[in-house]
């Protein structure tokens, strides 16, 4: 696919060339491969019980050891919120120390402000000594190389009304003495009217003071040292990287900000706010061969950019003295075959970083990936879509077309046309945006619907082109297609509660829809029976039963009794009639050959989250089956069976758990190639495997 989420930062080794790193809010963090042009991912090994550490709040590189890298991880909603700070030494190729520290203090990768940063710090004076600023509950310190941290009392913050915390801890590298940096700086997401937002320590944190005069009426984002002893800070009215609740007190609109100068020695401040651009500022970078070369990117700024509008980019050569909008004197886009990336435009900026060997080439962050220029002097400055291996979408769903192409959708960007999945897809056309919806018509492939945000689309040619039906509500989660295509069922939220319509001429100008009876409110979810085009099921993970339609979708009756709260997506064998499979999560698995009117549960499977089916493999009588759970109470993973579930293997190992398929998704196998088999991830894209050939 391509990139397709939010970056929050690009973070550059000083003493290693073409060593760059890139945190993202969902999809764990990733190593860049100069020599390959493609992004390495670094958490593929995150079991599901440990999916909230997908979501990276800071990255820090050692200055005395290019091969330390720490991460500090954790996201509230996931994994009880649990929040670790892990310890490589081989480029983050694996993690050898990892700390939990959630007694002491959270994160949240993705929560607001997450762009700011970078608030984990190793010192240039003691590899020993990293420092890790919090959300909720201040500055920590450790001294023992990230085993064990304590919080500095020193500074008097612990939570800030926005819960974003500490933005930033910066570390002067020419005040090391005594062998550790004696200067800190210390960046507090508040506005002054609530608290001091920046301190400064010149004792190696024994004691903070607020810095006098610090602009009050914006929050700090970022900030970087130059050469000449100048410290460069970038504001905003918000967190970011958007506008805040508007529940936040002080409000958080996120539409104006400014730089400033603060000379370290002097104590003295310096407006450099480039001229007309009054918006938000996030990223900000130091030539450190010239302190006179300041970059900097703007943030929610929708300014016109090329044949789009998004944030711009700033370039000073005098100090900050005057600016020079790099975006407005010239800009041109490489997609890199990413073709997508074209309707859309480079935003939420909170990063923006000179290559420290080679400062006509910059790094940028945005909401959809990461781009890279290699001439900023240029004009136009061409800024590539440089993701290559760098996946970070949230998949919604995806269909193996028998015969046909793989058909996915996903969080923010629509989804894709896959008739080869090892290369960039087009995007689905016209666009939705988050596409929740997807359903393929199982005795008719040819049609397929897609849906979401109050829009469906229906294809009669598997996806090539689409045309508009008008839906019933405007909100639409979930769709699904009888057998033969000729009836689609709706379903949508009203009123927090799930409601299904149902049309059989939806294809007309000014469909019929009627409202599906039987299916109550928690979350059924219809699937079609792929034989029979007048029975649809439907389980009802509240009341742990079966719902059954035998009318074509118009009404639901009860039928067998289940486990409660399995997952919602439940999956019907293919080409076969009243053949049922529900996955139960802690209730294992469970199967049905009479239509859902009784089930017996697989012996072996302990826990699943997914089922799905696959091409039936040669020699198997019956298509494959793919789990993502547990088999005689081994570990978590995805797992095949060509036996109906009489015997399974695990297909993947643990280095390539993905954090498991995200609240259940899916895991869906291919129809046209025998043992490949497809995951969601909660930011990882999504995931294949397939059968190792030996030669």
């Amino acid at each position: 696919m391509g990139g397709g989420g939010y970056v929050t930062a690009v973070i550059a080794s000083r003493t290693q060339r073409n060593l760059f790193y890139a945190r993202t809010d969902v999809g764990g963090a990733y190593r860049w491969e100069h020599a390959t042009g493609r992004w390495v991912p670094l958490h593929d090994f995150l079991s599901e019980d440990d999916v909230g550490l997908m979501g990276i709040e800071s990255l820090a590189l050692d200055p005395k050891d290019s091969a330390v890298l720490y991460v500090l991880a954790g996201t509230p909603y996931f994994s009880n919120g649990k929040t670790v700070v892990m310890r490589s030494t081989d480029y983050g190729k694996t993690f050898s120390r990892i700390t939990d520290v959630s007694a002491q203090f959270r994160v949240n990768g993705n929560g607001m402000g997450r762009g700011n940063g970078e608030k984990l710090q190793v010192d240039p004076g003691n590899s020993n000594v990293v420092y890790a600023g919090s959300r909720n509950n201040g500055l920590f310190r450790s001294t023992d190389a990230g085993a064990s941290f304590m919080r500095l009392a020193s500074l008097p913050v612990t939570t800030t009304p926005n819960e974003a915390g500490i933005a930033f801890v910066l570390l002067d590298p020419t005040s090391v003495a005594n062998g550790a940096a004696q200067r800190l700086f210390v960046g507090v997401s508040r506005y002054g009217s609530v608290g001091a937002n920046l301190y400064r320590s010149d004792d190696a944190g024994t004691t903070f003071t607020p810095v006098a005069n610090a602009p009050a009426d914006l929050l700090p984002q970022r900030a970087v040292f130059a050469g000449d002893g100048n410290l460069f800070i970038t504001y905003a009215n918000g967190a970011g990287p958007h506008p805040g609740s508007d529940s936040l007190n002080p409000p958080e609109p996120m539409s104006e900000g400014a730089v400033w100068k603060y000379n370290v020695a002097a104590g003295s401040w310096t407006k450099v706010t480039p001229a007309g651009v009054t918006n938000g500022y996030s990223g900000v970078t130091v030539d450190p061969n010239n302190s006179q070369r300041i970059l900097v990117s703007t943030i929610n700024c929708w300014a016109s950019q090329g044949s789009a509008y998004g944030d711009q980019f700033l370039l000073s050569t005098n100090g900050g003295t005057s600016w020079t909008n790099v975006v407005q004197r010239g800009f041109a886009l490489d997609n890199d075959g990413v073709t997508w990336i074209g309707q859309n435009s480079i935003h939420w900026a909170s990063s923006i970083e000179f290559d420290p060997f080679d400062t006509k080439s910059a790094w940028v962050t945005s909401g959809n990936g990461v781009f890279r220029t290699t001439n900023l002097d240029a004009t136009p400055t061409t800024w590539t879509f440089a993701v290559r291996g760098l996946e970070e979408t949230v998949p919604l769903g995806l269909v193996s077309v028998p015969g046909g192409p793989v058909l996915s959708t996903i969080g923010d960007y629509d989804g894709f046309r896959h008739t080869d999945i090892d290369v960039y897809a087009p995007i689905h056309t016209p666009r939705i945006g988050s596409t929740s919806g997807l359903t393929v018509a199982a005795a008719n492939t040819k049609v397929v619907v897609r849906s979401g945000g109050g829009k469906i689309f229906r294809s009669s040619d598997t996806g090539q082109t689409w045309s508009a039906v008008t839906a019933p509500a405007t909100t639409n989660n979930w769709v699904m297609l009888s057998a033969d295509g000729g009836t689609l069922l709706v379903t949508t939220a009203v009123n927090n509660a799930n409601v299904s319509y149902r049309s059989t001429n939806f294809t007309a100008a000014s469909p019929t829809w009627t409202q599906v009876t039987g299916l109550g409110n928690n979350g059924a979810r219809p699937e079609a029976d792929p034989v029979n085009p007048a029975k649809f099921y439907a389980y009802d993970p509240g009341a742990g039963r079966m719902l059954v339609s035998t009318d074509g979708g118009a009404s639901f009756a009860a039928a067998g009794t289940l486990d409660n709260w399995g997952a919602t997506l439940m999956r019907a064998a293919p080409g076969r009639e009243g053949d049922v499979w529900v996955a139960l999560r802690g209730g294992g698995l469970a199967r049905s050959t009479n239509s859902g009117a009784s089930f017996s549960k697989l012996a072996k499977v302990n826990y699943c989250a997914a089922v799905g089916f696959g091409k039936t493999m040669s020699g198997a009588s019956y298509p494959t089956v793919f789990i993502w759970g547990s088999v005689d109470s081994g570990k978590r993973g995805i797992y095949r069976s060509t036996d109906a579930g009489a015997s399974w293997i695990r297909i993947n190992d643990d280095t390539h758990q993905f954090g498991g398929p995200g609240n259940g998704q899916f895991v869906a196998g291919d129809m046209n190639t025998e043992g490949v088999v497809y995951m969601s991830t909660v930011g990882r894209g999504v995931v294949y495997g397939a059968p190792v050939t030996t030669p």
